[in-house]
């Protein structure tokens, strides 16, 4: 996983799975990331090929986190077909910003 900080701009790729074994790993990274208050998080799924109910659950504690904060813009990028429709099936397309590029 890689953690950039761009200015206002948060961005977080190169996840291959987000799964029970890695979940709170990506919790405590990205969390300790957030005390810099960036007004834009990207999370890049491009490569992440699968992601089970933890890895549901550490987006839905980022969103919590952030949803707390006026202003800020939770995208998800480009998820791979496997994690669209999980998003779907969970009903979480409706918290996140979907962005394909």
């Amino acid at each position: 996983m890689k953690i950039e900080n761009k200015g206002q701009c948060l961005r977080i790729s190169e996840i291959m799975e987000l799964t029970a074994v890695n979940s709170a790993h990506f919790r405590d990274e990205v969390f300790s990331a957030l005390h810099e208050s960036p007004s834009l998080i990207e999370v890049n799924l491009s490569q992440t090929r699968f992601m089970d109910s933890s890895g549901l659950g550490a987006l839905f504690a980022l969103y919590r986190a952030t949803g707390q904060r006026d202003g800020v813009v939770l995208r998800l990028l480009n998820p791979m077909p496997e994690i669209q429709q999980l998003l779907e099936l969970t009903q979480m397309q409706l918290l996140f910003e979907i962005v394909r590029n």
